[in-house]
C-alpha cells in the first residue's frame, strides 16, 4: 500500500485523518483540539506528574495510537528501520523548543489547521509565522545545515518508544497511578477505545502518506513540490465542511471556548519557532511521532524533548492562556502570553539560529 505515489491518494489519506479528528470531536475531545499533538503530549506529561497544572492531565490514547499505528504498518510493509546517532542532544533541545513555541501559540501545526477550519483568525495569523519559520529553516538547509547521518542499530532499539507507549496504555487501563483532570481540557476526551483506534488509524495513514505539516511547505519552498500539501488540503476540507455543517464555524479573533489568544505578534513568533525548529529536526510534532514509531531513535529523542518541553511550559509559566468567559461576571477575559513565555520564545529562536548556522555538512564548511 503506497499512498505517496499520487496526489489523489495523498488527499484521500488527508480525508481519512480529517474524519478521525471529526469523530473524536463528536465523541468528546475538545472540538477545537480534536487532535493536537502538542496539547496531547502536554496532557500525557501531566498524567505522569511532570507538571502540576490540574486541568491538563490525561494520558491521551491518541498519542499511543499514533506511535503504535506507525510501528505496526511500517513493520507490516517492511518499512521499519531501526536507526540512531544523528545529533541526539540537539534533537532533544529542538523537541523542547518545538513545544515551547507551540504552547506560546496554543497548539501544534495540526491544531493550527483545525482552528483555521473553524474560523479562528488567530490561527490564520499564526500560519504566516509558521511559513516564515519553515522558510528560514530552508535557507539554513541551502547553506549546508545538517545534523549528520543516522546509522542502523539493533532492531529492538527502534522499538523502545512503541514499547514505552504500550506500557503507558497498560498503566492507564489497569491502574490508577496516572493523574486525570476533573475539569478543563484534560477532562474532555473521547472514550479510551475510540481514541486509541483513532490514533492507530491516523498513525497508519500518516506513516504511509508521509504526512508532515512542516515538510509539505518545506518541499514547496525547496523543490516546488506540492504533493504533500494534498494531504493537508484533504484534512482541511473535511474539517471545514464539518465545522460549517454543524454550526461550529465562527470567524473571529476573540472566540470564547476556542482556547486561543489574540496577541498577534506572539501567535506569529510562536509558530515561527515551531516551523523553524521542525525543519531543523526533520519534521513537525506529528512526523516525529510517526518516525519514532517506524524505528527512528533520533525522532524518539525529539519526542522525549517535547514531553520535557511541555512540562517546562507549565512548571515555569511559559504557556499562553486562552480567551474565556468569567463564570461569575460573564465578561470576556482576553487570553495572553505571559512574560516568561515571551522571553523563552525569543531565546528559542536564537538557539535555532545558532543550531542552523553552526551545524553544517563537511563539504559546506569549506
Amino acid at each position: 500500500m503506497n499512498l505517496s505515489d499520487s496526489k489523489k491518494k495523498l488527499a484521500l489519506a488527508g480525508v481519512v485523518c480529517g474524519l478521525v479528528a471529526v469523530c473524536l470531536a463528536l465523541m468528546g475531545n475538545p472540538a477545537n483540539m480534536a487532535f493536537c499533538i502538542a496539547c496531547f503530549i502536554r496532557d500525557t506529561a501531566g498524567a505522569f506528574g511532570m507538571h502540576q497544572a490540574e486541568v491538563v492531565q490525561y494520558a491521551r490514547p491518541e498519542i499511543i495510537g499514533l506511535v503504535l499505528g506507525s510501528f505496526l504498518i511500517s513493520a507490516a510493509t517492511k518499512e521499519y528501520r531501526s536507526t540512531a546517532g544523528s545529533s541526539p542532544m540537539i534533537r532533544f533541545v529542538l523537541g523542547v523548543i518545538i513545544m515551547i513555541g507551540a504552547l506560546v501559540f496554543l497548539g501544534c501545526p495540526l491544531r493550527m489547521i483545525i482552528r483555521m477550519s473553524a474560523g479562528d483568525l488567530n490561527a490564520w495569523v499564526a500560519l504566516v509565522g509558521f511559513i516564515l519559520g519553515i522558510a528560514t529553516g530552508v535557507f539554513a538547509l541551502k547553506n549546508g545545515f545538517s545534523l549528520g547521518r543516522a546509522y542502523a542499530t539493533n532492531k529492538i532499539n527502534g522499538a523502545v518508544l512503541p514499547m514505552i507507549v504500550t506500557g503507558i496504555l497498560v498503566l492507564a487501563l489497569a491502574t490508577s497511578l496516572l493523574k486525570a483532570s476533573e475539569a478543563g481540557p484534560g477532562s474532555m476526551h473521547a472514550p479510551v477505545i475510540a481514541s486509541l483506534i483513532g490514533g492507530l488509524v491516523f498513525g497508519a495513514f500518516a506513516q504511509k502518506s508521509r504526512m508532515c505539516f512542516a515538510g509539505s511547505m518545506r518541499d514547496v519552498i525547496l523543490m516546488k513540490n506540492f504533493d504533500l500539501l494534498s494531504v493537508i488540503a484533504g484534512l482541511f476540507v473535511v474539517l471545514l465542511i464539518f465545522n460549517i455543517a454543524t454550526g461550529r464555524f465562527v470567524a473571529g479573533f476573540n472566540t470564547p471556548g476556542v482556547i486561543a489568544h489574540s496577541e498577534h505578534l506572539w501567535n506569529i513568533l510562536g509558530m515561527y519557532t515551531v516551523g523553524f525548529a521542525a525543519v531543523l529536526a526533520g519534521g513537525c510534532p506529528l512526523r516525529q511521532l510517526i518516525l519514532a514509531g517506524q524505528g527512528s531513535s533520533d525522532a524518539a529523542v525529539t519526542v522525549v524533548g517535547m514531553f520535557v518541553g511541555g512540562a517546562m511550559c507549565h512548571n515555569f509559566g511559559l504557556a499562553a492562556s486562552g480567551t474565556s468567559l468569567n463564570p461569575e461576571t460573564k465578561e470576556l477575559v482576553a487570553g495572553a502570553v505571559p512574560p516568561n513565555g515571551k522571553i523563552a520564545c525569543i531565546i528559542c529562536i536564537i538557539i535555532c539560529f545558532v543550531i542552523a548556522f553552526t551545524c553544517k555538512r563537511e563539504d559546506a564548511k569549506k
